[in-house]
């Protein structure tokens, strides 16, 4: 038996399970104190803070808006990377993406390995209170039969395994383990096959993992036909930002889809939503940008990302929350809410937000690090102090006075340079796994 280091509440016992291939095409799911709370985490993918409204962007998202006024934004979130795999990663296991080896994008061309079988991952660790899990998406933590979504906990998936793929065809798109050709956009598929997932559980408890394609290039749209090649569709300029908003706003919608399925089956104040992206922009918006940087950057814009979430008659409506943040702290989280114990030896990185999510308490101070080696160097959030390594340079800011993070002023503060920079070595030393297991 694994010692257990955490006791969490627990909500409730005698759950009533659909019969398999079940399928329900109406809704009269239960919204009782008694039920078990669902749990949705929906992921959009290359969204930066200054692309939509609720961050002064300049493309309006209303469901998302909506999701806010219903719940809490924040203002200092982060997604572990800047990049695809390792922000998943950190996800899924709640550790740094460099304690669990992927500290780069998955790719055959870069033999970056998958995630290891040993991961104790969220969908995990919901199955053990009788969680029905499913992932309709993008997975992008290995491309072999080992890394399949399903070796990980999740009964069902649908979607693609690589980071990137065609927004219409897909016949390299898998249905559980085996390929199975999709017909239709990649957001609505995405979406319908959650909204079904949801009405087949409404009487279960669930985890649903909704990750999208969007708005990652190439850029297609839903009008265009399938023939249409992304290839040939340009990455910058006025062609690209015009469809790039149709996409976003296709993934507004989609998420009011997801949020209305929530109130037909009476199952809004039984669920708990939380929406990000899983790095910084693409530098689309044709105007000024909040943060330095973006996707592939350690700057505030290549990590710093839009969060929301959503738990009506539990989280209050409306507040916003500017406490430091991360992707890695959202399993922990889940299982204080849901109730699941984590074993003690189990090494977390994040921490559980959920009494700051439910009773708006403070977060405790700590030290956040971003880490993409070698590419990238290394960055350290310390309060407002941010730091930037790579090699033998060094740059530091106060983000409370300095957002932009334009003046480095590491030689202005040399205790604290030399405090953060041995952080930072320390650090590297202790999330480095010794041995392939990675425990």
């Amino acid at each position: 038996m694994e010692e257990i280091h955490r006791k969490s509440t627990h909500w409730g016992q005698g759950l009533l399970f659909l019969l398999p291939g079940l399928i329900l095409n109406s809704c009269a799911g239960k919204n009782g104190d008694g039920d078990e709370p669902n749990v949705i985490i929906i992921l959009a993918d290359d969204l930066g803070c200054g692309d939509m409204s609720l961050y002064n962007g300049w493309i309006k998202t209303p469901r998302l808006d909506q999701m806010a006024r219903e719940g809490v934004w924040f203002r200092d979130f982060h997604s572990n990377g800047s990049v695809c795999s390792p922000t998943r990663a950190a996800l899924m296991t709640g550790r740094y993406q460099q304690r669990v080896g992927i500290v780069d994008v998955i790719t055959s061309q870069l033999g970056t390995p998958g995630l290891d079988s040993t991961e104790l991952t969220i969908p995990r660790l919901m199955k053990q209170k009788g969680y029905r899990t499913g992932l309709f998406g993008k997975w992008h933590l290995g491309g072999e039969l080992k890394n399949n979504p399903t070796k990980f906990g999740f009964d069902e998936f649908v979607g693609f395994l690589p980071g990137g793929t065609d927004y219409l065809r897909h016949k390299d798109w898998y249905d559980g383990t085996v390929k199975k050709e999709q017909v239709g956009y990649s957001t609505h598929i995405i979406t319908e096959k959650s909204i079904d997932f949801i009405k087949r559980n409404q009487d279960n408890p669930f985890f649903l993992y909704v990750a999208h394609q969007a708005v990652h290039n190439y850029y297609q749209v839903p009008s265009d036909t399938p023939g249409t090649r992304g290839r040939d569709i340009p990455l910058t300029g006025e062609i690209a930002q015009a469809r790039y908003k149709v996409m976003l706003e296709d993934l507004d919608r989609s998420v009011g889809r997801v949020l209305d399925a929530l109130k037909e089956c009476n199952l809004e104040e039984n669920t708990f939503i939380f929406f990000f992206s899983d790095n910084g922009d693409v530098r689309m918006s044709p105007g000024e940008r909040p943060y330095r940087g973006g996707k592939f950057s350690n700057y505030e814009g290549g990590h710093r990302v839009p969060a929301i979430a959503r738990w009506p008659g539990h989280i209050r409506a409306g507040w916003t929350s500017d406490e430091l943040t991360v992707g890695m702290d959202i399993l922990p989280t889940i299982m204080d809410i849901v109730g699941i114990d984590i074993p003690r030896q189990r090494v977390l990185d994040g921490i559980s937000i959920s009494d700051h999510l439910l009773n708006q308490s403070d977060i405790p101070d700590r030290q956040v690090f971003f880490g993409y080696e070698p590419k990238l160097g290394t960055a350290m959030r310390d309060g407002d102090w941010k730091m930037l390594t790579k090699g033998d340079s060094v740059e530091l800011y106060n983000l409370s006075q300095d957002i932009r993070e334009t003046i480095n002023i590491k030689d202005k503060y040399p205790d604290r340079t030399e405090k953060m920079k041995e952080a930072i070595d320390l650090w590297k030393l202790e999330v480095t796994p010794v041995t392939t297991s990675h425990k």
